[in-house]
């Protein structure tokens, strides 16, 4: 029997459980699109939920300058450019989730306090949409997944994957998984991270992760000594990238994070865990206070223009100002 064309065709491939082609992502924030774009990068379709028309125009704009970015820097083509963009859609019905894979929370809360509640709804509203096979993921860095699992009538099916910030730059994914999650939705996890080129760090269900609770000791010390007046926020991130190696330096983490964002964590793991070394520094909130939150407000312990940092002139004790 002579073949047709359309029977060699890749769309007539029957579908592999386990198999991923979809992401979803709720929460289209400064991560939510960084993960969006990775995903998009290695291949895999994705589509973002966000709360309003507006916020969905205004993070695909973000993305594409994102890109343009790379791009000056000879790190991408314009026609690479427009592939990464034409994989991922907005939109701002969940049922636009419907035939993902994969749905990953992202929310970014601005409220103070924990985001567990919030969380919790998005958990429900997600699991309204998808298929029973589909798993439901958190990058959350430092609530329980169990507690967010807790309001799925599929418990099984939730897992953390924690990304770092800069996405693209940083080699791997936190893991995390419950006493509930499956071994599928474990493997589809594992499975998902090797499919965009992430080293999977797997770890067991604890408040701030690895990452977050090495993170926050890191930066309250660097804290501490810049308050002591014994170097400027500049110097001791020069010293913790040239003498130890880090990519960047605890001051520059704490602004691409976000200041509002890593108050939240501190305050999480300092009730979780009641140890000094988790309790926020005052300069900290101080800048919080002030709405200085890093990259995302263009100013923290750094002056952020175009997503490069600028050194602050004025003391600390005026928040850098001159």
């Amino acid at each position: 029997m002579a073949l047709r064309l359309e029977d060699l065709a890749l769309s007539k491939k029957a579908p592999q459980k386990g198999e991923l082609h979809k992401v979803g992502i709720v929460g289209c924030g400064e991560m939510g699109q960084q993960i969006a774009l990775h995903c998009s990068q290695y291949g895999l379709d994705v589509v973002f939920v966000d709360l309003t028309s507006q916020i969905v125009e205004e993070a695909l704009i973000h993305m594409g300058e994102h890109l343009d970015q790379i791009i000056s820097k000879w790190g991408m083509t314009t026609n690479e450019k427009k592939l990464i963009l034409s994989r991922i859609q907005g939109n701002i019905d969940y049922q636009a989730l419907a035939t993902c894979d994969l749905v990953i929370e992202t929310i970014n809360s601005r409220k103070p306090g924990t985001s567990l509640e919030l969380r919790k709804a998005v958990f429900t509203r997600i699991e309204s949409v998808v298929a029973p096979d589909c798993v439901i993921a958190s990058n959350t860095a430092t609530l329980m997944i169990s507690d967010l699992a807790s309001v799925l009538q599929h418990r099984g099916r939730a897992i953390g994957i924690h990304f770092i910030s800069p996405v693209r730059e940083v080699a791997i994914v936190e893991v995390v998984r419950s006493a509930k999650t499956t071994d599928d939705a474990h493997a589809t996890a594992l499975k998902f991270a090797k499919m965009i080129g992430k080293q999977a760090i797997q770890v067991a269900e604890s408040p701030g992760n690895i990452s977050t609770r090495m993170i926050i000791p890191f930066i309250n010390e660097a804290c501490e000594i810049l308050m002591e007046g014994v170097a400027s926020v500049h110097d001791i991130d020069e010293t913790m990238m040239k003498a130890s190696g880090h990519l960047m330096g605890p001051f520059e983490t704490a602004d691409r994070i976000g200041l509002d964002k890593l108050l939240r964590w501190m305050e999480n793991l300092y009730h979780e865990f009641g140890q000094l070394k988790y309790k926020p520094s005052p300069i900290i909130k101080r800048l919080v206070r002030a709405n200085m939150n890093g990259i995302t407000s263009g100013e923290g312990f750094y002056h952020w223009v175009d997503g490069r940092k600028q050194p602050k002139g004025g003391p600390i004790t005026h928040l850098g100002r001159d």
